[in-house]
C-alpha cells in the first residue's frame, strides 16, 4: 500500500536531484522546444529561392518577358544574369549555384527552328532539382504557348508577376527545354545514403563516447583504470581507435546493404569514402570527449547531447535539402560539422569528386576535430 506522505518525499527527492543537475534540467525543458521547431519549420518546408545563373546570349521582348519571369518566380533566386556559357557552367559545377538557365543566341530572332533553351542542373541535390526542373518547365510550356499562339500578353497572362508587357506577335516558333542533368538521374536513396552514413556515424560516436567515458566514470571503473601505470593519452587513444575501428565496420555494412540492396554507386571510391568517414568520425569523437569530459552519469551525458545530436540530425540537410528550410536554420547549419560531413559525402559519392575537391569541407572538419580535441584534453585532466 503507497504511503501518501512518504510517496510525496519520492517525488520532492527526485526533483530535488534534477535540481541538482542544472544542465541535465536545461536540457529537458529546452529540448521539446528546439523539437517542435525543428519539426515545424525544418522538415519539408517549401522550397524557394534556389539560387541560380541565367546565361542570356540574346537581347529582345521575349527575352525581357523570360528574365522577368525567372526573377519573380518564388522558386529562383536569380545570383546573376551573365553572358558567358561556360561561366555559366563553371557555377554549377563549383556548387556556388544549382542550375543555369542558358538563353541562346537565337532566342529573339524570328526563326523556322524552335528555341531550343537549356537547363544545365545540378541533379546531385535530388529534391532541389526535381523543384527547379518542374519549375522551369511550367515557365517555359507557358511561355511556347505564347509564342506559338502569337498573342499579346501582359503579366496576368503569363501567370506571373513581371513589372513589364510585351508584344510577342512577330514570333512564329516555340521553345523546347532541355535538360542537362550533369551527374545523371540520382534517385532519393542516393541522395539518402551518404547523409545517412554521416549521421550514423555521429549519433554512435557521441553516444559510444558517452557510454565510454561518462559511464565508466560512474561505475568508478575509469578511477580504477587511471590508477594502473597507464599514461592517459595511451587510454584515450585506445578507447578513440577502438571507436573508429568499431564505427568503419558499421559504415562498410551500410555501404555493402545500399549497394545490394538500392543499388546505389560511389562514384568517387570506397576508399576516399572511407577516408571521409575517418575524419567525420574523429571530428564527433572529439566532441564526445568534448561532451563527456565533465558529466557524472551517463544519464547526464544524453540530456547534454541530445540538444546537439538531433538539431544536427534535421537542419544539417540529412533527410532534406538545406534550402527548404528558414533562412536563419540555413545559417545555423553552418556551424553544424555533420553539415560539412554530409557535403564531402554527396561529393564523393554522387559527383565522383576526390579528396582534393572537398578539401574545404575536410580542413572544416579538421578544424572543429582540432577545436574539440583541445577543450575536451583540457576539460578532462582538471576534471581527472
Amino acid at each position: 500500500m503507497i504511503e501518501p506522505r512518504k510517496f510525496w518525499w519520492m517525488i520532492k527527492k527526485e526533483l530535488i536531484s534534477l535540481k541538482r543537475h542544472p544542465s541535465r534540467l536545461f536540457a529537458i525543458l529546452v529540448f521539446p522546444i528546439i523539437m517542435i521547431l525543428l519539426f515545424g519549420y525544418g522538415m519539408g518546408g517549401d522550397m524557394t529561392d534556389l539560387p541560380i545563373v541565367v546565361v542570356s546570349q540574346s537581347s529582345g521582348d521575349l527575352t525581357d518577358l523570360t528574365l522577368d519571369t525567372i526573377k519573380t518566380t518564388e522558386t529562383y533566386h536569380v545570383v546573376e544574369v551573365i553572358d558567358s556559357l561556360s561561366e555559366g557552367k563553371e557555377r554549377v559545377d563549383s556548387g556556388e549555384v544549382k542550375a543555369a538557365i542558358i538563353l541562346p543566341s537565337d532566342y529573339d530572332e524570328d526563326t523556322s527552328n524552335q528555341k531550343a533553351v537549356t537547363l544545365y542542373l545540378d541533379s546531385s541535390d535530388q529534391m532541389a532539382s526535381q523543384i527547379l526542373e518542374s519549375s522551369t518547365q511550367g515557365i517555359f510550356y507557358r511561355l511556347s504557348n505564347m509564342v506559338a499562339s502569337q498573342t499579346s500578353v501582359s503579366t496576368k497572362d503569363a501567370n506571373v508577376t513581371p513589372s513589364i508587357s510585351h508584344s510577342l506577335s512577330n514570333f512564329k516558333d516555340d521553345i523546347s527545354l532541355h535538360i542537362n542533368r550533369i551527374y545523371g538521374n540520382i534517385k532519393y536513396i542516393d541522395f539518402l545514403v551518404p547523409a545517412v552514413l554521416g549521421m550514423t556515424i555521429m549519433m554512435s560516436c557521441m553516444m559510444g563516447m558517452g557510454a565510454t567515458i561518462a559511464g565508466e566514470r560512474e561505475t568508478g571503473e575509469l578511477a580504477r583504470l587511471f590508477m594502473t601505470p597507464t599514461s592517459v593519452s595511451t587510454v584515450i587513444g585506445g578507447k578513440i581507435a577502438s571507436k573508429l575501428l568499431i564505427e568503419l565496420v558499421r559504415a562498410l555494412i551500410l555501404i555493402l546493404m545500399a549497394i545490394i540492396l538500392f543499388n546505389v554507386s560511389i562514384k568517387g571510391g570506397i576508399l576516399q569514402t572511407f577516408i571521409v568517414l575517418v575524419i567525420g568520425a574523429l571530428c564527433f569523437v572529439g566532441f564526445g570527449i568534448m561532451l563527456s569530459a565533465r558529466t557524472q552519469t551517463q544519464e547526464d551525458y544524453a540530456q547534454i547531447v541530445l540538444p546537439f545530436s538531433m538539431p544536427m540530425m534535421f537542419v544539417s540537410g540529412v533527410f532534406y535539402p538545406i534550402e527548404t528550410m528558414p533562412w536563419i536554420f540555413q545559417k545555423l547549419a553552418y556551424i553544424f560539422p555533420l553539415t560539412y560531413l554530409n557535403d564531402a559525402m554527396r561529393g564523393i559519392m554522387l559527383k565522383g569528386q576526390n579528396l582534393g575537391d572537398v578539401w574545404v569541407d575536410l580542413a572544416i572538419l579538421l578544424g572543429f576535430t582540432l577545436l574539440f580535441f583541445i577543450i575536451g584534453v583540457k576539460r578532462f585532466n582538471r576534471d581527472v
